[in-house]
């Protein structure tokens, strides 16, 4: 058993190390802005290059980057409490292509809705997330390779319609394609505002959802001698995985693998309670997205690798080995 004193430490530096890392990002660029500098502008009004670099484009990406990866990271870790299944991820079970799919309908067949791109992608995420739960749902419950299997079914239809809504509205297709990739690049403050008040939300719920995530987390025999509805757990856990994982794609397209990397890393610094894994997996997501993130933007500069990218990279092999530990 992991010592609850030393996992608020770890929660504690992690989430410091995610602000210094912020913080040091914002000064990586094609301008090298250095950190006294960057508190300077940060907390008082300057007047100079450095303010408008850091206000509108750098801090804006920065900020972007922690919350998309702190959502993922919380909703693959529900996902894995609700379906006791250590592969699960908001990309495995569908969610991240159904609400992909939804966003784009409206980005390419209906750009003057995108005030409902949020919206869009939460519905697109829970049909393809139930639609994955249908498929897999057998006498005895979901087991790991029916999840995986009916991921890659859903998975692949969502491919298909993107690729037909990529081919009838192939003029309109290049403004999408950055999003596709999971890129922040030129992500400034109307994305950060975007997804901000529903990340706020989402994390409150997530406060919330500890205990009945460490309920279910310890079978559902144990949670029904507890006096829990199962089910009804397994829904409003879903649904508020499936509301973090949507709007995020809604913001900047599909991340792969943070769901499913940083929970178990999580797990392994913290251990399996709720109360520990929750809050680190936020700090964590928040710092390994800005990481990809960043590495992406200055490591092959002035090209630049979306962050989506990265994470398939470094996730893909991690994921595979996972799959052989899990022995099926």
């Amino acid at each position: 058993m992991i010592n609850t004193s030393r996992s608020r430490t770890i929660v504690g530096v992690t989430f410091l190390l995610a602000i210094v890392a912020g913080i040091i990002a914002i000064g990586l660029g094609s301008v090298t802005i250095a950190v006294p500098d960057i508190v300077k502008t940060l907390f008082s009004s300057t007047a100079s290059t450095n303010d408008t670099i850091i206000w509108n484009i750098r801090l804006p990406r920065v900020l972007l980057a922690m919350i998309i990866g702190a959502n993922i990271a919380i909703s693959g870790a529900l996902l894995q409490a609700v379906m006791g299944n250590p592969l699960a991820d908001p990309g495995l079970t569908g969610v991240t292509s159904g609400a992909a799919v939804f966003v784009l309908m409206i980005m390419l067949a209906a750009p003057e809705y995108t005030q409902f791109i949020p919206i869009a992608a939460f519905v697109g995420g829970l049909i393809a997330a139930t639609l994955v739960y249908a498929l897999a749902w057998r006498r005895n419950g979901i087991s790991p390779i029916t999840i995986i299997l009916s991921g890659v079914a859903v998975n692949a239809l969502c491919g298909g319609v993107v690729g037909y809504l990529s081919i009838i509205y192939s003029d309109r297709l290049p403004s999408a394609v950055q999003w596709l990739n999971g890129s922040l690049a030129a992500k400034g403050n109307q994305a950060l505002w975007m997804v901000f008040p529903y990340a706020i939300v989402g994390w409150i719920l997530s406060i919330f959802a500890i205990r009945k995530a460490n309920v279910i987390r310890m079978g559902d025999q144990v949670a029904s001698n507890l006096g829990e509805n199962v089910n009804r757990i397994r829904i409003l856990l879903s649904i508020l995985a499936v509301f973090l994982a949507a709007i995020s794609v809604a913001a900047i397209g599909m991340i792969g693998f943070v769901g499913l990397v940083v929970p178990h890393m999580a797990r392994l610094l913290v251990g399996s309670n709720y109360k520990y894994l929750l809050p680190m997996s936020m700090a964590l997501g928040a710092l390994v997205l800005l990481l990809a993130d960043t590495g992406g933007r200055t490591l092959f500069a002035p090209l630049e690798i979306p962050a989506g990218i990265l994470m398939a990279v470094i996730g893909a092999p991690y994921f595979l080995y996972l799959m052989r530990r899990s022995a099926f």
